[in-house]
């Protein structure tokens, strides 16, 4: 009931009551004024006694009204101390002092409910902002979090449509989101003139984001401090009707716009009218507007350490390809390989791999960089060791000093000869003698560049004939201490300085070629390595390097290349990574280890191996095998690659079921025709690797059994 309709009630009550009253006394004084008209006394009290039987009920009737009315008013009151406005009107009284007690009691109630319910709703708004900030700190995906924005900002202004700006890195403002379903505008704002280079304040989007200042427009069909002529062409274009309009700057405290905010017609609550956006909304959305631009800032910075880190992860790997030649783009290739598999496998729904999925961006994430830094500990890998070529090398190939000897006892065998004729011998004599002993020289130089090549296998009859070479002998006449480092003098620094000339082997192992193993905290017990550890760091002895009965590392430096994974592992293992990359140690550290727990550097077993490890050592393995820049092998072709791989499965090596995918979706193809030189791409009969009558679980079984 409105106070207009109170106020006539009370005015036509109180006419009532005034005749009531008249009423009243005239029928009091009757008895009197039959008395003085000389009415028998009989008459007079019957009278009385009539007009108080007549106006008893009423007064009695008028008490129990105000009684009625108190009682409903108290409890009325009651409930609305308990903030209960469910209350019915308590009926209007015949008594002009009890109506306007109910009159101010209603308006009391309708002043009291109307603040109550602001004060809900704000309390509301403000359990939504708090809610919001929460939500807001937990969300990871940039998309959601943009959306949430958007739609948050939109309920709390309750409003009609919403667009959400981002401002770009090259000055201007993108449409990033809108909460209708049509297609986004795909043109950007400039916040500057191209040409001039002044603000550009004609858009309120803009004038928004170059102020930092929130703009508030009730009628855009009035507004003249801005040019609204895209919002009204959208309005023709769509049907949609402008008329309020609020656009909001996100701004992080202290620092620059990153976007705008900007919502459309403002509905009221009960009528769904539009209305101007009011100032307590205004003010909502600007808290709400800060901890959005709060929320997208931390976003940003989370985003640009997730790319610093990933790009220093790119370039490390990138320095350690670029370390050498023969190691070309394999810390590139193997992650490419691996995300293949893993993409591969994450589309499995049946079998040993039907369990295996990464479902968050963070975990393929995860393993991206774990792919990525497989080989970092190569960072500590000496160049000389990894491109290795020959058995006599070190910073350069040793052969030349050897053949230096050579070249001096051909010289003393010439000089000998000369002698030999100016002392009277034989000329023939002489020429025979000279010609055998160049001619041995010769061959003994060929057999030992043949043996420094390490492409067969030294047996030992080799080793033997490489030692009875080595004990020729040749003088030297020049102090070998001369021109020498710190550490190379260090190194024979105990050793005895012989007279000049000396008497030299003509390949020898010496006690400073030897470097010993310094302590180290990588080998420690904590980090579970099971691997066997030379007991010299490196030994250059030339008869024991060419002496190698396969390929042209001693056993010291194939355990330097090895040690890279230990490298890795400890590298690793001793980052203080986040929770969603705690699994990258793994990753990285596990590609040489077996399923047979033959591997290293902790001898796994396939209990211990999860299926992205797995994954892992085939794509190394592949990019090896297929790589045509290692020193040590030629590029094996698709088939040939892939045969050996069969039968490190077939040896139980590598994962059984991972091989079948592998070939099944063609990745050797696909990865060949983007890598690999023509000539190494044949035809793969996969038939033959992975028969189509062998299910993958056979397959698992019979690799689980060799």
């Amino acid at each position: 009931m409105s106070s207009g309709q109170i106020k006539q009630r009370f005015r036509l009550r109180f006419r009532s009551r005034s005749l009531v009253v008249t009423l009243f006394l005239l029928l009091q004084l009757a008895p009197l004024f039959a008395l003085t008209l000389g009415a028998p006394p009989l008459l007079v009290l019957g009278l009385s006694v009539g007009i108080l039987l007549c106006t008893m009920p009423l007064v009695l009737g008028g008490m129990q009204s105000i009684d009625r009315t108190l009682d409903l008013l108290v409890q009325d009151t009651q409930r609305i101390r308990q903030m209960d406005f469910s209350g019915e009107l308590p009926p209007a009284s015949l008594f002009a002092e009890i109506e306007t007690l109910n009159r101010n009691h209603i308006d009391m109630k309708a002043a009291l409910q109307s603040q109550t319910q602001a004060l809900q709703a704000s309390q509301l708004k403000l359990a939504s902002l708090v809610e919001n900030g929460l939500l807001l700190s937990a969300e990871r995906d940039r998309d959601a979090l943009l959306r949430h924005i958007l739609m948050q900002g939109k309920r709390t202004c309750n409003a009609q449509a919403a667009t959400l700006y981002l401002k770009t890195e090259h000055g201007t403002l993108r449409f990033a989101l809108r909460s209708m379903d049509d297609e986004l505008p795909t043109i950007e704002i400039p916040l500057h003139d191209p040409h001039s280079g002044a603000p550009n304040e004609r858009h309120v989007s803009t004038y928004a984001a170059l102020h930092n200042e929130t703009v508030v427009i009730d009628d855009v069909y009035t507004e003249s401090r801005f040019d609204l002529s895209g919002t009204r062409r959208f309005d023709s274009d769509s049907g949609f009707h402008t008329v309020s309009m609020l656009t909001v700057p996100l701004a992080p405290r202290g620092g620059e716009v990153i976007g705008v905010l900007q919502f459309m017609n403002a509905l009221d609550v009960e009528t769904d009218e539009v209305i101007a956006f009011s100032p307590p909304v205004v003010a909502f959305i600007g808290a709400l507007a800060s901890q959005a631009a709060v929320a997208l800032e931390n976003h940003n910075l989370i985003d640009s350490q997730r790319a610093l880190i990933d790009g220093m992860i790119e370039i490390l790997a990138g320095a350690i390809d670029a370390k050498s030649p023969y190691t070309g783009a394999h810390c590139e290739r193997v992650p490419e390989l691996a995300m293949m598999l893993a993409e591969a496998a994450s589309e499995v729904n049946e079998g040993p791999l039907a369990g295996f999925r990464f479902t968050t961006a963070d975990e393929w994430r995860e393993f991206r960089i774990g792919a990525w830094l497989h080989d970092c500990g190569k960072i500590t890998t000496p160049e000389h060791v990894v491109d290795k070529a020959t058995k006599l090398e070190t910073i350069y190939n040793r052969i030349h000093e050897v053949r230096m000897r050579f070249e001096v006892l051909l010289r003393d065998a010439q000089i000998e000869r000369l002698q030999q004729l100016q002392d009277g011998r034989n000329p023939a004599q002489a020429d025979a003698h000279y010609h055998a002993t160049a001619q041995a020289l010769q061959d003994e130089f060929a057999f030992i560049a043949g043996c420094n090549i390490g492409g067969e296998l030294m047996n030992p009859e080799h080793v033997g004939t490489l030692h009875n070479a080595g004990e020729r002998t040749w003088l030297r006449h020049f102090d070998d201490r001369l021109g020498l480092s710190t550490a190379e003098l260090a190194r024979v620094a105990e050793l005895p300085v012989e007279p000049l000339p000396a008497l030299e082997r003509l390949l020898a192992d010496k006690p400073q070629h030897i470097f010993p193993r310094p302590e180290t905290k990588e080998l420690a017990p904590k980090y579970r390595f099971q691997v066997s550890v030379p007991e010299h760091l490196y030994n250059y002895g030339e008869l024991y390097n060419l002496s190698i009965s396969k390929g042209t590392l001693t056993a010291e430096e194939r355990f330097k290349i090895n040690e890279h994974i230990i490298q890795t592992i400890v590298m690793l293992e001793n980052l203080p990574l986040p929770s969603n990359l705690k699994r990258v140690p793994e990753y990285a550290g596990t590609h040489h280890e077996t399923l047979l727990g033959t591997g290293y550097p902790r001898k796994l077993d396939k209990s211990q191996l999860s299926i992205p490890a797995r994954i892992m050592a085939i794509a190394d393995i592949f990019e090896a095998l297929t790589a045509s820049d290692r020193p040590y092998k030629q590029a094996k072709t698709l088939s040939e690659s892939i045969a050996i791989l069969a039968t490190l499965r077939d040896k139980g090596h590598i994962d059984a079921d991972l091989f079948a995918l592998f070939l099944r979706s063609e990745l050797p193809m696909r990865y060949a025709q983007r890598h690999l030189h023509p000539d190494q791409i044949d035809f793969i009969d996969i038939e033959r690797f992975v028969p189509a009558s062998q299910p993958v679980e056979q397959l698992a079984a019979v690799s689980a059994t060799h």
